[in-house]
């Protein structure tokens, strides 16, 4: 990864060893990254709380707050996603750092050859989520807004077998390309199909003569 394409991401790394922060520090503040660095979970919740990072690297075993007690709270009362760093051995680990969502896994010590592909594919995963996490909200203020949005969403997702975030974002997509709001076009959506049961059963009616 080139440093024009991570230069605005913010990195925290959270460990209690002094040489392995400064370590990670260095090698992610050479590849573009905007870094913060916290040698326990206090301080890290201090600087989060001041600007929130765009991904988190954990050491699961930390004095004090451990990583997985942090990742819970960061969880609960934040959108800040999370990676985990662990020793060798730690069998649980991995299962740990799913159960807690984290988008990605370190083992020390640390390969340096393997820290940017990781940290890559955990800021993507991390990306997806909050992409997730937008169209859910909006998709819940939307039906919150009208009946007839909720019930063309429903249409959509009956005719083209799909799921309800996707039927909202196609809805969503067509009303900006139209420069209409999604509640007229859920509305003549349901006009339209109205017309077309009407019409069906018009021929229908026909062919039975």
């Amino acid at each position: 990864m080139n440093g024009s394409s991570s230069a605005k991401r913010l990195i925290l790394i959270v460990d209690d060893d002094q040489l392995l922060l400064d370590f990670l520090g260095e090698v992610l503040g050479h590849a573009g990254y905007d870094v913060l660095k916290a040698l326990s979970a206090e301080q890290a919740l201090q600087l989060i709380s001041q600007r929130e990072p765009d991904l988190a690297l954990l050491d699961i075993h930390m004095p004090g707050m451990t990583g997985l007690e942090l990742a819970k709270q960061l969880h609960a009362s934040s959108s800040v996603p999370f990676m985990f760093l662990s020793g060798r051995g730690d069998a649980d680990a991995g299962k740990q750092a799913a159960a807690y969502g984290a988008v990605g896994f370190l083992v020390k010590p640390v390969d340096e050859k393997h820290l940017m592909p990781a940290f890559a594919a955990g800021l993507a995963r991390a990306d997806e989520i909050r992409q997730l996490r937008r169209t859910e909200l909006n998709l819940n203020a939307a039906l919150a807004s009208g009946r007839e949005t909720s019930l063309a969403v429903g249409l959509l997702m009956c005719k083209f077998q799909t799921d309800r975030n996707t039927a909202f974002e196609v809805l969503r997509d067509h009303a900006r390309s139209n420069r209409r709001k999604v509640n007229e076009v859920a509305d003549q959506l349901l006009s339209a199909e109205e017309t077309l049961n009407a019409l069906h059963a018009a021929f229908n009616q026909r062919l039975k003569k």
